[in-house]
């Protein structure tokens, strides 16, 4: 059976698409728009009958949406690849246009087309959630440089008055403050609707350094625990796990975690690991056991993270909630 990759570059508006044969054929370029006929032409286009197809793309956030969206719906397998993996797999690049990129994406699916394995865009119901969270994000941040912004004002009001830029930062603050309460109350009410969702989230959030935040990131993130098949994995992908770095005799490193790391669930696991080493017994005699030792704080704070995280995926996989055997051992005795 023929093979023909497909390597899709996405923007905003058009979709620049390389269409690379497993035999010596020319390849072939074209544009078509990023809308629902535009993606539909690209996939009538006259390909041999029986041909096997590799539709490749990189994973660009919102503009790759619908055209996820319409090949699940035509039941054809596509596979989304993070845009860094395929930049690594290249090699020295020089020049870059979509043109080029399609070409690279192409290539790539040609190359590991055996490794790959197909995507599927989580549900309506995750999507609602993860923009909720996008978007709570997003007003945090407003919310932030109005306070940075507030502490300038108060400085300067000492020898000038601004107490009507004091009084009108102050009112965005407090209003940015109901939006973010209402985004977070949302939140909690589209996990509450869904039982398989809301019965995951009952279970992590009673693991100590597992709040309302962490375990909304968490279901969003593993696809609802779907996606990563160990928490080894996911403590990759968080950027929590540590590694080796060592060569021959000459370069005996440290151990430690990867840069390549999502930054937004490992700050928010950092935050739950530094409440949880003062509520938890057994996390804070662990802390300070190595504290004992000598350990920095942030490396003993990310061994306890990947604690959390295992003790998150333990729950969901044993259908049971979390006990603290710790507490129920010292009441024991």
């Amino acid at each position: 059976m023929k093979s023909y990759f497909i390597g899709i570059d996405i923007s905003k508006d058009t979709l620049d698409v390389c269409i690379m044969s497993d035999s010596e054929e020319k390849d072939i370029f074209f544009k078509v728009e990023n809308t629902l006929s535009g993606i539909e032409s690209m996939i009538s286009r006259n390909i041999p009958e029986n041909a096997q197809l590799w539709y490749c793309f990189e994973n660009t956030g919102n503009y790759g949406l619908l055209l996820a969206r319409i090949l699940e719906s035509q039941e054809i397998s596509y596979y989304q690849v993070p845009a860094l993996e395929i930049k690594l797999s290249q090699g020295i690049q020089r020049g870059k246009n979509d043109r080029v990129d399609a070409w690279r994406i192409a290539k790539y699916a040609k190359t590991y087309c055996k490794e790959l394995k197909p995507y599927l865009l989580p549900s309506k119901e995750l999507l609602k959630i993860k923009n909720l969270l996008t978007y709570r994000n997003h007003l945090i941040k407003v919310r932030t440089q109005f306070k940075n912004e507030i502490k300038a004002f108060y400085q300067i009001n000492k020898i000038a008055d601004v107490s009507f830029e004091i009084n009108d930062i102050m009112g965005h603050i407090q209003q940015l403050d109901k939006n973010i309460a209402l985004v977070e109350e949302k939140i909690k009410q589209e996990i509450h609707n869904q039982q398989h969702l809301n019965r995951n989230f009952e279970k992590i959030t009673k693991v100590k350094g597992v709040g309302f935040l962490t375990a909304a990131y968490m279901i969003v993130l593993t696809n609802n625990f779907t996606s990563f098949q160990n928490p080894r994995k996911f403590n990759c992908y968080a950027g929590i796990a540590p590694f080796e770095h060592t060569s021959g005799t000459s370069v005996q490193g440290k151990t430690k975690t990867s840069k390549l790391r999502n930054k937004r669930i490992k700050t928010i696991l950092f935050n739950g690991a530094n409440s949880a080493v003062i509520y938890d017994e057994e996390l804070k005699s662990y802390y300070q056991r190595k504290k004992q030792q000598g350990k920095a704080h942030n490396s003993i704070i990310n061994a306890v993270c990947c604690k959390i995280v295992y003790r998150i995926f333990a729950v969901v996989k044993r259908e049971e909630p979390f006990v603290n055997l710790t507490r129920y051992n010292l009441h024991m005795s």
